[in-house]
């Protein structure tokens, strides 16, 4: 039964959630993945997931810098508590992304490698 709630949730927000542990083993598995932080750049600075770009919510060029990713990769979207990221995540999708994952607690619940 949960597995046909996660499809009804999925399909409703258009995005997933995605666990701190989920997302490091992805990143463990997969070398490189598509990780965007929308924090702004002073909170991106002082700590964030290694090899993750930043693309910040807050700025005027957000819409324009997603418009110049590509639709059809995987992306995993992080910001400090998975607020903003879940704004960035409903806004990928509207924009047409196809798969799009919030880290759950942002950086608050990561518990993996920081830079």
């Amino acid at each position: 039964m949960s597995g046909i709630m996660g499809f009804f949730t999925k399909q409703d927000k258009g995005y997933q959630n995605i666990s701190s542990g989920e997302l490091e083993k992805v990143i463990s598995e997969n070398g490189t993945v598509n990780l965007i932080d929308v924090r702004t750049e002073a909170e991106h600075m002082s700590g964030h997931i290694p090899n993750s770009d930043n693309i910040n919510l807050m700025s005027p060029q957000f819409a324009s810098k997603l418009d110049s990713l590509d639709k059809n990769q995987t992306y995993y979207v992080y910001c400090q508590s998975g607020n903003r990221s879940k704004t960035a995540c409903s806004a990928m999708v509207n924009k047409g992304f196809k798969e799009v994952y919030n880290l759950d607690m942002g950086m608050f619940g990561w518990t993996g490698e920081i830079e």
